[in-house]
């Protein structure tokens, strides 16, 4: 691992510059990496170069010198050591398509996408897995972190997932300095299913929020969802212990509560009466937990597990359920034990 700021020989190409991945790709090279930045909008891409920002979806960060905005998928991936994807999980599969055949034997890529695949309901890991190979060396980053936040070098800490502890290990290090801090776990399941149901339980908690319902309904939503992503994600094959850390519990806090959140932002959108799609046009970026909704009540189903706050946010988002009545439905439920 080099000191923060330190030239280094190593290049990691981040395909995906909107404001996550333009944040990473600025940690990256403050760390002393070349960091080309690929985007498949060539004009974004000339207008990054001139002014070394990203000032659609991230005003007021400076690119340092050693991150060179990129065209050309090639170009960008051709000098690379490794490859870190930052795209929204509907655009995954496209994009690893794209860059399979520009990867060669040994390259590995590592991705910060938090979703599920959309019909299929995969995990990013799995629709890695069939478009690269299974042999493909692969890591997963997540955790809370605003983009804006990691864009100005504020403290954050993230877990990157890999069953290649030196692949983990490596990227950590490409990461890791004084405020940016890197835990690293094997659980590439766990990790991947708590950067997808976090974003649902967060737009449910706006709804609760814009409605009025206060802190006790909060803290409420937060801890028995944080129960149905556990419950979700064993089922899933994740490790229990991971939804307690950064990209468990750490994320769904983050989401649920700052208003920096697409996920939060949508919930208290429809709270206020708007419909899904005047909410996505108004935030203006993709609202992840929208799509993931759908496969989460889908995947719960198929496998037997009860999610009633991620059902309830299923059904105002895709059933046109009323937020009010949602939550009427939540809170009518029956007393249970808390085990359960």
């Amino acid at each position: 691992m080099s000191a923060a700021g330190e030239k280094t020989d190593r290049c990691i190409a981040v395909l995906g510059a909107g404001s996550w991945g333009t944040a990473l790709a600025i940690q990256l090279a403050r760390n002393g990496n070349r960091v080309p930045l690929w985007a498949r909008d060539t004009d974004a891409i000339a207008a990054m170069a001139a002014d070394r920002e990203n000032k659609r979806y991230l005003p007021g960060c400076a690119l340092p010198d050693s991150l060179t905005p990129e065209a050309d998928m090639a170009e960008a991936v051709g000098t690379a050591d490794d490859v870190l994807v930052v795209v929204p999980s509907h655009a995954l599969r496209e994009t690893l398509e794209r860059l399979a055949p520009l990867l060669g034997e040994q390259r590995r890529v590592i991705w910060a996408t938090k979703g599920l695949e959309p019909e299929s309901a995969l995990l990013p890991n799995q629709v890695a897995a069939e478009v690269l190979g299974a042999d493909r060396v692969t890591a997963v980053l997540s955790g809370p972190s605003f983009a804006g936040e990691v864009g100005q070098g504020m403290p954050t800490a993230v877990t990157i997932a890999s069953t290649d502890d030196a692949f983990a290990r490596d990227m950590a290090g490409a990461f890791h300095d004084g405020v940016f801090r890197v835990y690293t776990s094997r659980d590439v399941i766990g990790v991947g299913v708590g950067g997808a149901v976090k974003n649902v339980l967060a737009i449910a908690v706006g709804i609760s929020d814009g409605l009025g319902y206060g802190a006790n309904a909060r803290a409420l939503l937060i801890t028995r969802g944080l129960s149905e992503m556990m419950r979700l994600g064993e089922k899933m094959g994740g490790e229990r212990t991971t939804f307690t850390g950064m990209a468990g519990l750490g994320d769904l806090l983050l989401t649920c509560t700052d208003d920096q959140s697409r996920n939060r932002r949508m919930g208290l959108a429809l709270a206020a009466g708007n419909d899904v799609e005047g909410a996505q046009r108004e935030i203006q970026q993709v609202v992840e937990g929208v799509r993931v909704a759908r496969e989460v009540y889908r995947i719960a189903q198929q496998l037997g597990v009860e999610m009633p706050i991620a059902t309830q946010a299923f059904r105002v988002l895709h059933e046109d359920v009323a937020p009010r009545d949602a939550v009427r439905t939540l809170t009518d439920r029956p007393f249970r034990s808390e085990k359960d």
